[in-house]
């Protein structure tokens, strides 16, 4: 294990998977964690300058515009933050030979598959937010230099927009909810998401017995739709007295299409960086346990 002095640049760490990296890097080393105010995504110079001022070893960027519909009315401002920003973020790592390590996202696939997506799956997003993070992926990988692209899945947290919020907030207000069940995924709570980051990162820094650089896939095993997820929170929950009814995607109208399947086969990660295969269902009973730890069943603003 490396020791506890590496430098590292993380961006995004008000997020979901930022937030708890905080917690699981601290014991690989210094992390400057910079907000959106002194480190504009938008802005290449201001990532560059971030880079160059710190000379980190190693970067993880957190950050993404991941709001899917609105994307399809800011095409722009997703394609800044999603695909120019991995850009400039590794030129700026290579040349000062950090590691890069960046997350990507299960809707860069179309979801015509259905068996799990592999590594060696070509990309083929149906919205501009796939688009943009496929693009974020092809630009890291032009420039080269040391990096590892993860692509997770249907994050959840206790912060932020997420699935799992909505549901709990959803059911204080109703006992019958309707919910799509025939979009196939991985459920993924942002407190292992941060966990195995940091195991991966350790290898990094650790220099030996490298894994190649490239992407992987993180996320847990199993797989469910939105509705067996919705089941399953609010049995976590001790929620029994709400009804979840399955629907279609056709009733809902979203500006964004979504992929009726994006399983993500994470064998090769686990492999790579000896991680253990987790279900989905204990990652949500962990988030559950840790929610109860943290003193109540709510759900943290912002």
């Amino acid at each position: 294990m490396p020791d506890a002095t590496a430098s590292i640049l993380l961006l995004g760490a008000t997020g979901q998977v930022g937030h708890a990296l905080r917690r699981t890097l601290a014991p690989l080393g210094a992390a400057y964690a910079p907000d959106r105010a002194a480190v504009d995504l938008t802005d290449p110079p201001s990532v560059r300058e971030a880079v160059r001022e710190h000379e980190p070893e190693l970067v993880v960027n957190a950050a993404a515009y991941t709001d899917v519909d609105g994307a399809e009315e800011e095409p722009e401002r997703a394609a800044r933050i999603n695909a120019e920003a991995p850009r400039v973020l590794a030129e700026a790592a290579r040349a000062v030979g950090a590691w890069l390590v960046h997350y990507s996202t299960d809707y860069v696939f179309g979801g015509g598959k259905r068996a799990p997506y592999t590594e060696a799956d070509a990309p083929s997003p149906i919205s501009v937010y796939g688009r943009t993070k496929r693009d974020g992926e092809k630009a890291i990988r032009a420039v080269g230099g040391r990096h590892v692209i993860l692509r997770t899945s249907w994050m959840y947290s206790r912060r932020r927009s997420n699935f799992v919020r909505t549901m709990l907030g959803l059911a204080r207000e109703n006992d019958r909810l309707a919910v799509v069940d025939d979009q196939i995924g991985v459920p993924t709570w942002a407190g292992w998401c941060a966990e195995a980051t940091a195991s991966v990162c350790e290898r990094l820094l650790a220099g030996d017995d490298m894994p190649e650089a490239g992407c992987y896939h993180l996320a847990g095993t199993g797989q469910t739709s939105w509705y067996g997820l919705a089941r399953a929170i609010f049995a976590q929950f001790d929620r029994l007295d709400v009804t979840v009814e399955p629907v279609s995607s056709d009733e809902y109208d979203t500006a964004a299409p979504r992929p009726a399947y994006t399983v993500l086969d994470s064998s090769r990660a686990r492999a790579a960086f000896d991680l253990p295969g987790v279900p989905w269902t204990a990652q949500l009973a962990r988030f559950r346990k840790r929610m109860r730890a943290a003193g109540g069943e709510h759900v943290a603003r912002g």
